[in-house]
């Protein structure tokens, strides 16, 4: 008598059949490893890479260049530009190392750069210019110096409010909505310095931050104007209304011009739009007022650094006039 067989084994000749286990492994083993997300032509990590590289191709030599220039998995920032490194040592910011160019022209700044490196005990490294650039990241522009610092520490807002009310001085903050350039966020840091502000703040997401770009254009400021990162902008301006601080919005079609604004003695809170979308829905249904700047019709809108340059002059000026 047959023994019986086993549940779902085939019978008839011996050896692999189609779909016995056999078979499939000498499948298997016939195609080699599984090909990586982006060569796989049907997967979206292909068409993701597909589309960088064109992307890449576009870029012209030069820029590719650049953008190879900082090293990989260096978390530090490196401020560059003869003010900037000067500014960033006199008000005494954390720093790890200062580099200088060989053979750099002596002048009364780097001297002096040499000196308060010397008396915080800050290590003093000669580079040659090469190396600066590639601190110095895309615009190259280093003047011969540049300074090693770690990556920026944003405070609150609220920590950033209740330090300039504890000094006894009227609140005059800058707010950036979807500022992405951090040129423009330098130049900003630098007005707001200028004209009698004591801070700025950006949202967490769509906005520039503070790096290498941002410290040069600041020219310095950014060692001396402190920029707060708020997790929520929208929720940020309610707060800061809760506490007395009146919002202005600068926008092209604000309903009151500049000149006209009267509240320049109150605590304010400027809030920017970016140049080519404005200030977003909700950031503006939240502001208190929003105003504009009159400009010649032949010119559509103004750049975002230059819009907080005139709306902070005009501001710094009118307090003035009411200090008088």
């Amino acid at each position: 008598m047959a023994k019986p067989g086993r549940p779902g084994a085939s019978k008839g000749k011996k050896g692999a059949t189609k779909g016995s286990g056999g078979q499939g492994r000498q499948k298997l083993a016939g195609r080699g490893p599984t090909p990586k997300a982006e060569d796989r032509t049907y997967h979206t990590a292909h068409k993701r890479k597909k589309l960088a590289e064109k992307a890449a191709a576009k870029r012209s030599p030069q820029q590719q260049k650049n953008s190879q220039r900082r090293r990989p998995n260096d978390d530090n920032e490196y401020v560059t530009g003869r003010n900037s490194v000067l500014e960033a040592l006199r008000t005494k910011i954390p720093a790890a190392s200062m580099y200088i160019a060989q053979r750099i022209e002596m002048d009364d700044r780097v001297k002096e750069m040499l000196s308060l490196a010397r008396k915080r005990e800050l290590p003093v490294l000669e580079v040659t210019r090469p190396e600066l650039d590639r601190m110095a990241g895309f615009d190259g522009v280093h003047q011969g110096v540049a300074l090693k610092v770690p990556p920026y520490e944003y405070p609150h807002p609220q920590d950033l409010l209740e330090s300039i009310v504890a000094r006894g001085e009227t609140p005059l903050l800058v707010a950036l909505d979807g500022i992405t350039d951090p040129r423009n966020l330098g130049a900003i840091i630098r007005s707001t310095g200028a004209f009698g502000g004591q801070g700025v703040i950006i949202p967490q997401r769509r906005s520039a931050g503070v790096n290498s770009a941002a410290w040069k254009t600041s020219a310095g400021a950014a060692a001396r104007i402190p920029v707060a990162m708020a997790p929520n902008l929208t929720s940020i301006i309610k707060d800061l209304k809760k506490q007395g601080v009146f919002v202005l919005g600068l926008d092209g079609g604000g309903d009151v011009q500049l000149p006209s604004v009267e509240l320049a003695d109150r605590p304010l809170l400027v809030v920017i739009g970016s140049e080519g979308e404005g200030l977003s829905r909700l950031v503006a249904e939240n502001c208190d007022q929003i105003v504009s700047i009159p400009i010649a019709e032949v010119t559509e809108s103004l750049n975002a650094g230059i819009a907080a340059s005139v709306a902070l002059y005009q501001i710094s000026t009118m307090r003035a006039a009411q200090d008088n």
